[in-house]
């Protein structure tokens, strides 16, 4: 399906076709009809799918039909992450390119006081759209400096990354001050259940729309060990004591994990760094660009990291705990393998989450390969086969140790270059 086959006004096809995009992605053919039909919308889509043109279109050419007032915040789109809100106000500049009344202000914490003058200034204005962290909109909020109560669409974008981050509470705040007849449009990469609990309480009647997960690039060598929790520790030292590794993510089910690995690496000379959610704004800034930069060798986080970050040379991912389901296991591992690189990714499984990682391999449609426990650690748990292993496919053994009217051709004389428009 093409974009011109959908009610997108001619100033937001003139910008697509200017971007050489024509063909919709499936996240974008699902939600952009149902969007400018005006239905809330809950989406369930990894990062790379097109999901941020697929809120931002549709809504961006029902604000330049008109019918909105010109001294209000119309749209606020939520970001867990100051780079994630400066990746989707640059996706905006280019969609807005045609629209003379609707433009945006990205606004973010981790920045000086000219900058947040600055914001003062555009939201006490009337910025159509506002692109904003949940804390620093908070701020805005709390003194005075903007008003949400004519706010027409609110969307949320990565909103499990945004309950992961703590910031569950600050968004049912803002939420509270929205007027009921506001537009939502909820996305996520992941379905556990609080992000189902959330949708329930922000979303009216909402269509889901849920793309299938993508498996992990075959380039990706999946290994495992089968240990006991207190074994966990040295088998991370035996593997950075086997070799001289870089660029490395370490991930890890809670922030106490995260610095008692990072302390233990400190002492084995490791050049690590931690990163979670007890961390400012400005320290996560600083520890990407470390780590981005290649001044720190590893990284040692939680799930802050593990979806929207572009880093293309990672060499290993280690999951020191196993993720709670299929999704946030590709998520984490598709960290690496990246730009036709090749990759690997090694989990720890304790006795407790066996059951866990079969389903996991279950969804793989493959067993992953069970690496022996390094000498001195003894033996680990037994993973025995669930009874509906025998679906899983690959090498291995069953018990190891260790809106849609089309539109005529509008007369351009030049070619399209057929894409999707995937701006993250």
């Amino acid at each position: 399906m093409t974009f011109e086959e959908t009610y997108l006004n001619d100033n937001i096809l003139d910008a697509l076709y200017d971007m050489h995009f024509e063909e919709m992605t499936p996240i974008q053919e699902r939600c952009i009809p149902e969007i400018l039909d005006g239905r809330d919308v809950l989406g369930v889509a990894q990062t790379g799918t097109g999901k941020t043109a697929a809120y931002l279109l549709p809504i961006l050419s029902m604000l330049d039909d008109g019918g909105y007032p010109d001294d209000a915040i119309n749209c606020v789109v939520m970001s867990p992450t100051r780079e994630l809100a400066q990746q989707i106000d640059q996706a905006m500049e280019g969609f807005s390119y045609y629209l003379d009344h609707v433009s945006s202000i990205a606004v973010y914490g981790g920045n000086d006081g000219s900058r947040f003058d600055q914001e003062i200034k555009s939201l006490r204005q009337g910025a159509p759209v506002v692109i904003a962290t949940p804390g620093r909109l908070l701020s805005h909020l709390k003194v005075g400096n903007l008003d949400l109560s004519r706010t027409s669409f609110f969307v949320l974008d990565e909103a499990d990354r945004m309950l992961d981050m703590g910031f569950s509470e600050d968004i049912m705040q803002i939420n509270a001050l929205l007027p009921k007849d506001c537009q939502k449009v909820m996305f996520s990469a992941t379905m556990p259940s609080k992000i189902r609990e959330l949708a329930v309480s922000l979303l009216k009647n909402p269509v889901e729309v849920k793309l299938k997960v993508s498996r992990p690039a075959e380039k990706i060598r999946q290994m495992a060990y089968v240990c006991y929790e207190p074994q966990k520790v040295s088998i991370v030292e035996q593997i950075f004591k086997r070799g001289d590794l870089q660029r490395v993510i370490i991930f890890c089910g809670k922030k106490d994990k995260v610095k008692d690995i990072n302390r233990t690496l400190h002492k084995l000379k490791i050049n690590c760094a931690p990163m979670h959610s007890d961390l400012s704004q400005a320290e996560r800034d600083e520890v990407m660009y470390k780590f981005k930069a290649g001044q720190a060798d590893v990284l040692v986080a939680t799930d802050i990291v593990a979806r929207g970050i572009d880093i293309d040379d990672i060499r290993m991912v280690i999951n020191f705990d196993v993720p709670h389901d299929s999704e946030d296991y590709v998520h984490r591992i598709g960290r690496t393998a990246r730009a036709d690189r090749d990759g690997e990714a090694i989990t720890l499984v304790s006795d407790r989450d066996i059951q866990r990682f079969q389903k996991i391999e279950q969804f793989l449609q493959k067993e992953v390969e069970k690496l022996p426990l390094p000498d001195g650690l003894g033996e680990g748990p037994e993973y025995k086969a669930a009874p509906s292993a025998g679906k899983v496919r690959g090498k291995g053994h069953s018990h190891h140790r260790g809106r849609g009217q089309g539109r005529k051709d509008r007369g351009r004389g030049r070619g399209h270059q057929r894409g999707g428009a995937k701006k993250e």
